[in-house]
């Protein structure tokens, strides 16, 4: 069944398997540099035509001062509680709003502004049910229950690759 019959038999197949297997891993890691950089030289504005000679080191230590460049919010270590990843997401909401209204002119300027300032002040006390410690519209209007929805998947934090050995 191709099953080593003597014990010189078993070191014999290692020794002939070692550099196939050797030949593969650095065949691994070659191909995952080369993605790596195809991902990494758009993110830093770079042309990959310009850069179609960088060293191994060179793409890890560009992704490396990348990584650490980027907020530390962007990859929370802990999962938010619902109300904070509310909070959180209304705020990011907002300044983005803040970014893109006056920019697109769909309204005047005078109504994007008030606008802008009650959901700024919105911000300050919202809730995932719609009300706030100090809600400026009056009295919330009743909901219905939210439905159970399952909670998205967490952006990926990169966890450590898994190695056979």
């Amino acid at each position: 069944m191709g099953l080593p019959r003597r014990a010189g038999d078993a070191a014999e197949l290692r020794k002939s398997l070692k550099p196939l297997l050797e030949k593969r891993r650095r065949a691994r890691i070659n191909e995952s540099l080369k993605q790596l950089k195809g991902l990494i030289l758009p993110l830093l504005g770079r042309e990959s035509s310009r850069y179609s000679k960088l060293e191994k080191a060179d793409i890890l230590e560009m992704t490396v001062r990348f990584l650490q460049d980027q907020p530390a919010s962007s990859c929370p270590r802990a999962a938010p509680t619902p109300p904070d990843s509310y909070r959180e997401g209304y705020r990011a909401c907002l300044e983005r709003l803040t970014r893109v209204l006056p920019a697109c002119r769909v309204l005047d300027p005078a109504v994007s502004a008030r606008l802008l300032e009650h959901l700024r002040r919105r911000a300050a006390g919202a809730t995932p049910d719609g009300g706030s410690a100090g809600d400026f519209c009056g009295p919330p209007l009743p909901s219905p229950p939210p439905a159970p929805m399952p909670s998205p998947p967490a952006p990926p934090c990169r966890p450590g690759l898994w190695r056979p050995w």
